[in-house]
């Protein structure tokens, strides 16, 4: 049994609470196409990438790389409106804590908002690298889960990922790195059944199974 030494965090969904942020902000967008507003449930059973052509299903129609754009702008005005309400997963910090090894943070927010963000939650000096989108669209997390451990010099078969979705699980995966998923996040559990990753319903017990991938 391999013991990693490095613990690679997602953010949104994983360590931060901001579920129904998103959703909220996947509706305000959506709505100015018409389309019907999501619940909670609908999102997590429908929700896929490349997000255009998530935002098209539910639209209805395939949309133009502008029309995308300015959707996703804004998505992100208002999820960015409601930042300092969304708390922190319950046992974030006690997770965070129960590892022994060395830690780090890769998001697909933005990087100039996310950094602040975690500082303001008191977990900046946790981690060792903290990366988040610099620029460019997000199609998988893969790309730039192989520039993270890059830029610290750490080999894939030396890291797992703690993330809450699908493409968290398949970006490891391609890249070597082992993975426990969190299923209070953005994915339903009973979609990561066959994936054959360990799933965990708390932090604290992903990283008790992170300790021993």
């Amino acid at each position: 049994m391999n013991m990693r030494k490095h613990l690679i965090w997602d953010w949104n969904g994983t360590l931060f609470d901001d579920f129904p942020a998103t959703v909220a902000s996947t509706n305000h967008a959506i709505s100015t196409h018409g389309a019907p507003a999501l619940s909670v449930y609908e999102h997590r059973t429908r929700f896929y990438r490349p997000i255009i052509d998530f935002y098209s299903e539910l639209i209805g129609k395939q949309l133009t790389q502008d029309e995308f754009t300015q959707l996703d702008l804004l998505f992100h005005e208002y999820y960015a409106q409601q930042l300092d309400q969304c708390p922190l997963t319950a046992d974030a910090v006690e997770a965070i804590g129960a590892w022994a090894g060395t830690q780090s943070l890769l998001s697909m927010w933005m990087h100039d908002s996310l950094v602040p963000l975690v500082t303001a939650r008191g977990l900046f000096d946790k981690f060792a690298r903290i990366d988040g989108l610099r620029n460019g669209s997000i199609n998988s997390k893969h790309p730039h889960l192989l520039a993270h451990m890059q830029k610290q010099g750490i080999e894939a078969s030396d890291c797992v990922l703690i993330g809450d979705s699908l493409d968290d699980a398949l970006s490891a995966k391609r890249a070597g790195a082992a993975c426990v998923l969190y299923t209070g996040g953005v994915t339903p559990p009973r979609e990561f059944s066959e994936l054959g990753f360990p799933l965990a319903d708390t932090l604290t017990d992903a990283v008790a199974l992170a300790q021993t991938s």
